[in-house]
């Protein structure tokens, strides 16, 4: 038995060698090899992340109330709830993990920015999948599904083009935002079926 654990336990850690190693060489591939006129590009791409997720739900919401259209006020508020949990969610996995930014590790890496964050996840990138996934969730039409993953996927591209994330940080950043408005959803399901339940019926 104790064989069979320690054959598991070096299968385990070459593995997670294997995976550290394509990440680094993955993004030494994309920061090192990058084309440097396309910086002021991707520093904007990571900066628009703030005002459009918090920007998006706050001009819905505002249209809501200027139509009297209860149905968009919800909709902003469901874009709001997801955008609050994936940065609660990433938060939380930043201070748990507390991963070092590639360019503090490996001094090659040219990183354009400086953060004063962990790296694991990419919290950029989970509040522009929190948004693409919640807009596209909400009007899933292609003329906003496909510009919303194309800006949410760019800044994920940005976050190491910059040399501050690994792929892996980029990759959990959108499951965390695309989880998070998944979640969101199905919990506001699960509410609106309990206040309907509640609702007395008083014609019968």
């Amino acid at each position: 038995m104790s064989k069979i654990f320690s054959l598991f336990l070096c299968f385990f850690c070459f593995s997670i060698s294997n995976a550290q190693n394509l990440d680094i060489d993955i993004l030494k591939d994309i920061n090192i090899n990058r084309n440097t006129n396309l910086d002021p590009f991707m520093k904007g791409v990571s900066s628009s992340v703030v005002p459009i997720s918090v920007g998006a739900p706050i001009v819905m919401y505002a249209v809501g109330l200027i139509e009297k259209d209860s149905v968009t006020k919800q909709k902003a508020i469901f874009l709001g709830e997801t955008l609050g949990a994936s940065v609660f969610i990433s938060l939380a996995l930043k201070s748990i993990v507390k991963r070092d930014r590639p360019y503090e590790t490996y001094p090659e890496i040219d990183n354009v920015t400086e953060e004063s964050s962990y790296s694991f996840p990419s919290a950029h990138t989970s509040s522009a999948f929190a948004t693409a996934t919640s807009l596209s969730m909400e009007y899933p039409k292609w003329y906003v599904i496909a510009p919303s993953f194309l800006w949410a996927g760019t800044v994920g591209y940005s976050r190491m083009h910059l040399g501050v994330h690994y792929p892996s940080d980029v990759l959990a950043g959108a499951i965390v935002g695309s989880g998070s408005a998944y979640l969101c959803y199905k919990l506001n399901q699960w509410i609106n079926k309990k206040k309907i339940r509640k609702v007395p019926v008083l014609w019968e």
